[in-house]
């Protein structure tokens, strides 16, 4: 009796481990294939880069353009909801598309807004805020613009929207637009994009990091800022498109990947580095994902030719890399 009291024990003992081990493998299994998947997530996830270099930038940015009325289906009438500020009528948006104070995953329920803040020309309508739905983010429906026009409007991208396709010969560059930091030079682009081509855009100066900036675009202690400047520069002046002066908008710093106007543009540079000791001097409006920057790495390895501009020595392309724009289709 005793002898079958102890191997049933025994048993027991046995079973337990094998369940405890098995109880543990699944949990390796599932937390190594969970930790695969979010760097997968990660990786291709647009805002990755923002996260990386600007996310708390970015998330304070929240500006639209003055005089413009955009139309799309009301989700909140401004009737029934009205602020102070055109800031807190895009914040309001912001947080309904999981990117304002909160934050968050959930379903992009708004992506544009439009606030009447002239208090003589809005009358009983001051303050109102209307959030709405696009049925396009890249092509907004507009109602009316210009001076006689009392509203502010601004658009606002979720999460994998938002994003253009700059087409060059060696790949394509795809950049997630700052609509609520610039949104004049978004504005601009959406033209472009619209025309379906951009002829005469082109990139015309390539300087690599040198020994100045490390691979991750961190700049080498004691060592100068160029050059090589780490930047590759062209300009979006497209032929038979009006160009305007467009002024300085508020906009994160310049860092790896940030696209930005040289002054108030066409020229504009995407920058291989992180460029601190440029603060506020640019108006970024977008930034190349981070699976794309290999790209921008080839062209910066292009053969050039040396100039001097303003007694500042440059490296020109032996031959200008032509660019156009084109749509990025992505899925949720």
């Amino acid at each position: 009796m005793g002898r079958r009291q102890t191997d049933t024990e025994i048993g027991r003992f046995v079973l337990l481990v094998l369940l405890l081990l098995g109880s543990v493998s699944c949990f390796m299994v599932y937390l190594c294939f969970s930790m695969a998947y979010n760097s997968v997530s990660s990786s291709s996830d647009d805002g990755a880069v923002v996260g990386n270099n600007n996310r708390d930038e970015v998330s304070e940015c929240c500006r639209g353009i003055e005089h413009l009325e955009l139309w799309g289906d009301a989700v909140k009438w401004g009737s029934d909801f009205k602020v102070d500020t055109s800031e807190k009528c895009c914040m309001a948006c912001k947080d309904m598309c999981g990117g304002g104070s909160r934050g968050g995953d959930h379903p992009c329920l708004c992506d544009s807004w439009v606030f009447c803040g002239d208090k003589q020309a809005c009358g009983s309508r001051f303050g109102e805020c209307w959030l709405k739905k696009q049925k396009d983010t890249l092509d907004p429906a507009q109602r009316d613009s210009g001076d006689h026009v009392m509203w502010t409007s601004g658009v606002i991208f979720g999460k994998g929207e938002g994003i253009v396709g700059l087409e060059t010969e060696y790949g394509v560059l795809r950049v997630k637009l700052l609509p609520d930091c610039a949104p004049l030079s978004v504005s601009y682009i959406l033209e472009l994009l619209a025309q379906r081509h951009c002829a005469g855009c082109r990139f015309y100066r390539a300087e690599s990091r040198g020994h100045n900036w490390d691979p991750e675009g961190n700049h080498i202690q004691n060592a100068q800022f160029g050059p090589p400047y780490a930047l590759i520069q062209g300009t979006l002046e497209a032929h038979g498109t009006v160009f305007k002066d467009i002024p300085a908008e508020s906009c994160p710093s310049v860092k790896r990947g940030a696209v930005a106007w040289v002054g108030s543009g066409p020229e504009f540079f995407i920058s291989l580095a992180n460029h601190l000791e440029w603060p506020e001097t640019h108006t970024v409006f977008g930034f190349v994902l981070p699976q794309d920057m290999e790209n921008l790495e080839k062209i910066a390895r292009l053969p050039t030719k040396p100039d001097v501009w303003n007694s500042i020595n440059v490296s020109i392309l032996e031959k200008p890399v032509h660019l156009r724009f084109r749509r990025i289709n992505t899925s949720h």
